[in-house]
């Protein structure tokens, strides 16, 4: 289910299929200009404007939280956690994605709106976290694949995310947002065995883990 999905690095991705071109995140990405974007947060490995206006095209959407769609101009739909929507033909469920970890609060505070996505793709569900930690709100999502952040910092780590795919059981799970900023790329395996048994795989990104 992840023959459509790039990864290049961090949390950004890119999928294509049925003459639709999605990023998430985009950071160092390439390919065909995007018809929709949609990005999870402010911070700058997940947010960088240059990047998003070198992707856009005309008629290009972008699906962001409120404060990052207030500074953009164009085709711009502002979500919040619990809403639900249809871009271009996609369905999303949006999210939330905070922290609860005493020394992450600072870092995505819930009161910002952050989210993360569930996007339905040619028949599949597909999960992309945004930076979150393990939520009880999420456990009972539905995916058939999770993508999910294992770096720990400022996300959850991989004992944590693989206990929150574990509650979730997807069809399959992939770690992400380790291998650059934060965390090492052994990790992949790490999650891989803690979070049996939920299968998991591991993408290896275009851009070179950097740790």
């Amino acid at each position: 289910m992840l023959e459509r999905f790039t990864w290049f690095r961090q949390s950004a991705y890119r999928w294509d299929g049925d003459g639709i071109t999605v990023y998430i995140d985009p950071w160092e990405a390439e390919g065909p200009p995007a018809d929709v974007i949609f990005l999870t947060h402010a911070h700058f490995d997940h947010y960088q404007p240059d990047e998003i206006a070198r992707l856009r095209k005309d008629g290009t959407r972008i699906v962001a939280p409120a404060d990052i769609a207030a500074e953009l101009a164009g085709d711009v739909t502002a979500v919040a956690p619990g809403d639900a929507l249809e871009v271009s033909g996609i369905r999303v469920q949006v999210v939330p994605a905070y922290n609860v970890a005493e020394e992450r609060l600072e870092m995505h505070p819930k009161a910002n709106n952050w989210v993360g996505y569930v996007l339905e793709l040619s028949g599949g569900t597909y999960y992309h976290a945004g930076d979150t930690d393990r939520l009880p709100e999420l456990e009972s999502l539905r995916t058939d694949v999770a993508f999910v952040p294992i770096g720990g910092t400022y996300t959850m780590d991989v004992s944590e995310a693989a206990g929150l795919v574990r509650s979730m059981a997807p069809g399959l799970a992939v770690p992400m947002h380790y291998g650059f900023v934060v965390g090492e790329p052994s990790d992949g395996e790490r999650f891989r065995a803690e979070s049996a048994p939920v299968a998991v795989e591991l993408l290896t990104p275009v851009r070179p883990f950097e740790r």
